[in-house]
C-alpha cells in the first residue's frame, strides 16, 4: 500500500469517529425552549389584546371615578341574588341591596329595567370587580338640599313647625322637609315641667323662636315668645306714680287732720 493511499485512510477514520462524538438533535431537544418562547408570546399577546381593546384604560378610568366621586346613570339589567346588576362601558357592575337606596328595598325585581344615578365605591382592577351605589349618590343629595333649607332660618326668626317627636330632654319640631329643631324642655314653658308631654303632643303645630343655628342643628324656645309679655306685666304690677312730695314738715304732717 503506498503512503498516499494509508494517509487517505486514516483521514477518513478520523471524520468518522468525529462525526460519530457530535450528537444528534431533535425536537424533543427544543421542546422546552419552544414552550417558554410561546409562554412569553402568549403573556405578550394578552398584554396587547388588553391594551388594544381598551380594557386597562377602562379600569383607569373607574378608578378614576371613584376616586372623582363622579355621578353618573346606568340602567339595571338584571336582578341576582343580594343586588342587581348593571353595565358600565360594557364591564359588568355589581349594586348590592343596600346600596340601591337609602330605603328599605323589597323586592329587587321592581328595579329591573329601571335608571338609577350611581357612583363607583369599589373598582378592583386585578379582580375586575366593579361595584356601584345609588345610595350614596340619594344620601349626598339630600343633604345638599338640607343645607339648603337650614341656611333659611336665622337666629331671632320667630316660625310655626309641627311637634315631631317627644323625648325626656325636650321636642323635636319639623320646621321643614328634613329640617328638624331641638325645643328643649327648659324652653317649653315659663313653669317648670318634668316632660314636654305635659304641654305638647305629636303632630301639634306650634309657633317657636330660634336661638341659635350651629352645627347644622337648631336651638328653640316658646318661653322666649311668652316671656317679654310676663316682665311687662311684672314691671306694671311694680309700677307706681309719685302723686306727692315727700317731706317732713309739721304743717304737711297736719294737713288733712281733723280735729
Amino acid at each position: 500500500m503506498s503512503e498516499e493511499m494509508k494517509n487517505e485512510m486514516e483521514l477518513e477514520n478520523a471524520e468518522a469517529v468525529e462525526t460519530a462524538a457530535e450528537p444528534v438533535e431533535t425536537m424533543e431537544d427544543y421542546a422546552a425552549e419552544l414552550e417558554a418562547s410561546y409562554k412569553t408570546l402568549n403573556k405578550r399577546n394578552i398584554e396587547i389584546s388588553e391594551d388594544e381593546s381598551g380594557v386597562l384604560e377602562k379600569w383607569a378610568h373607574f378608578t378614576q371615578m371613584l376616586e372623582e366621586r363622579t355621578v353618573f346613570s346606568v340602567k339595571i339589567a338584571e336582578a341576582v341574588k343580594a343586588g342587581v346588576v348593571a353595565y358600565v362601558d360594557d364591564v359588568r357592575a355589581f349594586i348590592p341591596a343596600s346600596q340601591l337606596s337609602t330605603e328599605y328595598v323589597e323586592k329587587l325585581e321592581d328595579w329591573q329595567g329601571k335608571n338609577i344615578d350611581v357612583i363607583v365605591i369599589t373598582a378592583d382592577t386585578e379582580k375586575k370587580r366593579l361595584v356601584l351605589s345609588g345610595r350614596e349618590v340619594e344620601k349626598d343629595r339630600k343633604e345638599a338640599e338640607r343645607k339648603e333649607k337650614l341656611a333659611q332660618f336665622k337666629a331671632g326668626d320667630v316660625v310655626e313647625g309641627t311637634v315631631d317627636s317627644l323625648k325626656n330632654y325636650g321636642a323635636f319640631i319639623k320646621l321643614a322637609d328634613g329640617v328638624d329643631g331641638l325645643l328643649h324642655v327648659s324652653q317649653i314653658s315659663t313653669q317648670r315641667i318634668k316632660h314636654p308631654g305635659v304641654v305638647l303632643k305629636e303632630g301639634q303645630s306650634v309657633k317657636v323662636k330660634i336661638l341659635s343655628v350651629a352645627d347644622g342643628k337648631i336651638s328653640l324656645s316658646m318661653k322666649a315668645l311668652t316671656a317679654p309679655v310676663e316682665d311687662e306685666e311684672q314691671h306694671e304690677r311694680f309700677d307706681y306714680k309719685e302723686t306727692a312730695s315727700v317731706t317732713t314738715g309739721l304743717g304737711d304732717l297736719l294737713k288733712g287732720l281733723k280735729l
